[in-house]
């Protein structure tokens, strides 16, 4: 069955769906990582997002159980991918690729030229896009082994209404909708869940503390729960479109309660302390993404995903930059010079990606003590 992604400037890739006969619209965005398309498609951060993938296979290792997924449904809006491999082969696969994604209902294309995608995205920003799907007329074999980019104009090439994440508060949509009890350790952390990842519990638990899991408004002072500090989690969108968690941090840092913020949620904290954020020209997502810790000059790999970044320059001097990509130079992570809060824009949590910021959650812990 042929597809085509269609893209807001008009400009048009041929494809072949592998994922359910449906159309969809959202953000077009790029990830460069090698593995962990089961994570990254169950990652609430790229809720409203079109997915294409760097790496040039996809499915070879099936799909796992729930446990290994970062939420209960798959996020992205659609797939792209170069090469589908239609036969898994690992020992914890329980599904296929296509036969998951026909399950949640999400198209997916391949025989896409994803570098030529890619380097487009790089090259102009990430962009709106839209899926079309249909079954091929008498004569569109040849196009339908091919990926092409057509001129703009044609009618069916125009992209109309379409999804824009960025244009309102979607944290509702990828929150836990009531509060939630993890582990039963002595100290307790409220976790906001502005789409949080499933790791960033198990990380927390692992360590011995109890978690309580709140939505993305609830507010753990005016309801008088008792608590030991606060985890702003990651999370999908423009971040100034969180007013409500915005307003409750602020609260949060008038009692100097310990507070950590993952992706979405150093841009959060950033915005509390009366910073500035920005969109970034095309994002940083995948797995191999390097920053430098800014206090021991040392490097760390991480997992990253995110479209928007803090601007430091915007912070009082009681706030410091804390890390940075070594990449392109946007800050990577804040912190307070004399109060217990700490963000970071990357995935300490990992999953998928390198565990080398790990020992970031042990730094956390340390600020309960």
């Amino acid at each position: 069955m042929i597809g085509k992604l269609i893209l807001s400037d008009g400009t048009v890739f041929l494809g072949q769906n592998f994922g359910a006969n449906l159309t969809a619209s959202g953000e077009v965005v790029f990830n460069t990582g090698m593995v962990g398309y089961p994570e990254s498609l169950t990652d609430p951060s790229y809720f409203g997002q079109i997915l294409v993938l760097t790496y040039p296979l996809a499915g070879n290792y099936g799909i796992p159980k729930k446990e290994f997924w970062e939420s209960k449904k798959i996020q992205v809006t659609a797939l792209i991918v170069q090469n589908y491999i239609e036969h898994p082969s690992h020992f914890e696969s329980e599904n296929t690729l296509t036969e998951w994604l026909k399950e949640q209902g999400i198209p997916a294309l391949h025989g896409i030229d994803t570098r030529a995608l890619t380097t487009k995205l790089r090259q102009h920003g990430v962009m709106l896009g839209k899926i079309e799907c249909k079954v091929p007329a008498r004569g569109e074999a040849r196009q339908r082994r091919q990926s092409a980019t057509l001129p703009a104009g044609r009618q069916e090439c125009k992209v109309n209404k379409t999804y824009d994440p960025n244009k309102e508060n979607i944290l509702p949509l990828v929150s836990t909708n009531k509060v939630e009890i993890y582990g039963s350790g002595r100290k307790n952390i409220i976790l906001i869940d502005c789409g949080t990842k499933e790791n960033i519990v198990k990380s927390l638990v692992k360590r011995g503390v109890k978690v309580t899991r709140v939505p993305w408004n609830f507010d753990p002072l005016a309801q008088g729960l008792d608590f030991d500090a606060v985890l702003v989690s990651n999370g999908p969108g423009d971040p100034k479109q969180a007013k409500e968690t915005i307003q409750t941090v602020k609260q949060i840092f008038t009692k100097n309660i310990p507070t950590f913020g993952i992706c979405l949620g150093c841009q959060i904290m950033a915005l509390a302390a009366g910073g500035n954020t920005f969109k970034l020209k095309f994002g940083h997502r995948g797995q191999n993404q390097p920053v430098m810790n800014i206090d021991t000059g040392k490097a760390l790999i991480t997992s990253q995903n995110h479209g928007f970044a803090v601007d430091t320059k915007s912070l009082g001097a009681e706030w410091q930059e804390w890390f940075f990509n070594l990449n392109d130079k946007t800050n990577e992570g804040i912190k307070h010079k004399t109060k217990p809060f700490m963000a970071v824009q990357f995935h300490p949590e990992a999953s998928p990606g390198p565990v080398d910021a790990g020992y970031l959650f042990d730094e956390f812990i340390k600020l309960l003590k």
